[in-house]
């Protein structure tokens, strides 16, 4: 359990994981105004699948994204869709309060600041789910705030919110067996050193830092899975690098365990990383992480232990932590056994459902306790 917890925010924590998986009896709405693909939505979709599992009853509100849609009705989830669109979008709110009326939930959790701000208050308990540093002048009229890592719940409390009123509770990362993606899917040739980085292609993922760190190590090839705005940026410093035959960059993968499970190094280059789920995805694959010291890794990782830690915008740091882990596998796999741990003893399916759980039950307990 991190030092950086508060006594009351620990023994929570803590607590959260001894409550059984039995979700029977909980009625829950979500709401998300996220995109079709990254690291919220990703997130958004499992946990109501395990949810579901545990015999949560749920209703979502959200975009229509058919990728993520699919999912939810094969878990048995009812999904009512929505703009979630802008000031002069008169239609979201009155559609969440209509499945609200008829669906009655005890709780309703929205992700991010949009779905909050839309999500008017009701004859349920709103938690708002944080995995970022956002405004909070979006929340306040949510009872109760979720961040995933101890940072931001201390940046919640900094910024006036009580700590009474906020939890952590981490993300999981679900087991997904199944094949090593073979180097020839991505044009990669056999027996060279491989590097793979996952996640958006937006300037705070740092991958501008991981390619300039693939030019100090010739031997290694590098897969960039992931899309976004840096995309036609990150291809023309490869160029300008020398390093375009050596980097693959096959677009967003849905599944990057495939990927994950075939690299030598999975490195998490990012300048500023909250969380840092893609840590938990190379700790998933049993591979060992090199990661920057931004936010959520240096709360994930213990350096020399369950990964690497190296400084953010550091090239030559990353470059060395990387060469060393080449030149000792047994290093190597040392590394990826004690991430493999540390992922089981805090970041599995059963224990992050469980402090959900065990925070709905508090709240809907409380409320019926101030009701009488």
């Amino acid at each position: 359990m991190p030092a950086a917890l508060s006594p009351v925010t620990a023994l929570r924590y803590k607590a959260g994981v001894k409550e059984a998986n039995d979700g029977s009896g909980i009625r829950l709405l979500q709401t998300l105004a996220g995109a079709d693909k990254g690291g919220a939505e990703l997130f958004f979709v499992r946990l109501a699948e395990a949810l579901a599992r545990t015999g949560v009853q749920q209703q979502v509100v959200m975009r229509n994204h058919p990728g993520m849609v699919g999912r939810l009705k094969a878990a048995g989830v009812p999904v009512t869709f929505a703009r979630f669109g802008g000031a002069l979008d008169f239609s979201t709110r009155r559609i969440i309060r209509t499945v609200a009326g008829a669906f009655r939930p005890q709780i309703a959790l929205s992700y991010m600041s949009r779905a909050t701000k839309l999500t008017p208050r009701g004859g349920y308990i709103l938690v708002a789910r944080l995995g970022g540093y956002y405004d909070l002048k979006y929340y306040r009229h949510a009872d109760h705030l979720v961040g995933n890592t101890p940072d931001l719940v201390e940046y919640f409390v900094r910024e006036g919110w009580p700590r009474e009123r906020a939890s952590l509770i981490s993300n999981f990362v679900e087991a997904r067996p199944g094949p090593t993606l073979p180097r020839s899917a991505f044009n990669t040739p056999e027996g060279v050193p491989l590097l793979v980085a996952a996640g958006r292609l937006h300037v705070n993922k740092a991958f501008d830092t991981l390619l300039r760190a693939v030019a100090l190590v010739p031997s290694a090839w590098l897969w960039l899975l992931g899309e976004g705005p840096e995309r036609p940026a990150l291809e023309a410093l490869a160029r300008d690098l020398g390093i375009a035959e050596r980097v693959r960059m096959p677009g967003w993968q849905d599944d990057v365990q495939p990927a994950a499970r075939a690299a030598d190094v999975f490195v998490v280059p990012s300048r500023h990383e909250p969380l840092g789920a893609v840590v938990l995805e190379g700790w998933l694959a049993r591979r060992p992480v090199v990661a920057t010291a931004s936010q959520g890794p240096s709360w994930l990782i213990k350096d020399g232990e369950s990964g690497l830690l190296v400084p953010v915008d550091a090239p030559q740091a990353l470059a060395t932590a990387v060469q060393g882990l080449l030149a000792d596998p047994a290093r190597a796999v040392a590394l990826a056994a004690g991430g493999a741990a540390a992922l089981e003893k805090d970041f599995t399916e059963r224990a992050v459902v469980g402090h959900y759980l065990a925070l709905f039950r508090r709240l809907i307990h409380t409320a019926r306790e101030q009701r009488r």
